[in-house]
């Protein structure tokens, strides 16, 4: 598989099309940074097939995370945990934290699967471009530069996940998104 051999594939995801490579390989993770022309000190948030393989592969999510997990995975909604220290360290942009999520595309979770850990998702473009829901785009502006686009069609494009830290007792939000902040709160109040 392109991923596990330290690969650079664009994949569909359930929001935008996303850069995959192996997170735990810092070669596969300094290409996905060169692709994009990506800062250093810039995160590269990962996906996950299901829960189990965050626990897995990057620790017990705290317990604001397993119930926002629970009610919004698979979905647009990214999880900030702290980062385990297999990770390539680029990864976490310096943070020693990093953002994990499962997404609502059975291709993108299959993927994860087959590659038996998460896998990095930033959106396939370059860095300042707009991020794209359209294949044809991600070829036309990456294809030189990546080894595999897996062209599902068009995704369904909207609004970016939602991204909140729950690395301590009281969750912030990084990023408003696809899943509105009052959501997250009322989950977590009840």
């Amino acid at each position: 598989m392109w991923i596990r051999r330290g690969g650079v594939v664009a994949l569909p995801t359930d929001t935008l099309y996303g850069l995959a490579c192996d997170p735990f390989r810092a070669d596969a993770v300094a290409r996905v940074f060169a692709v994009k022309g990506r800062a250093a000190e810039q995160a590269l948030p990962l996906i996950a097939a299901d829960a189990a393989q965050v626990a897995a592969h990057l620790g017990t999510m705290p317990r604001l995370g397993t119930r926002l997990a629970r009610q919004f995975w698979p979905g647009p909604l990214t999880l900030v945990v702290a980062a385990p220290v297999s990770l390539a360290r680029e990864v976490t942009g310096g943070t020693g934290t990093v953002g994990v999520r499962v997404p609502d595309n059975e291709v993108a979770r299959a993927i994860a699967a087959a590659c038996g850990r998460p896998i990095t998702a930033t959106s396939a473009n370059v860095s300042g471009e707009p991020a794209s829901f359209d294949p044809d785009e991600v070829e036309r502006a990456l294809g030189d530069h990546i080894d595999l686009l897996i062209d599902t069609g068009p995704t369904r494009g909207g609004a970016p996940s939602t991204v909140v830290d729950v690395t301590s007792d009281e969750p912030r939000l990084v990023r408003a998104g696809a899943i509105a902040w009052d959501e997250i709160q009322t989950c977590l109040r009840e």
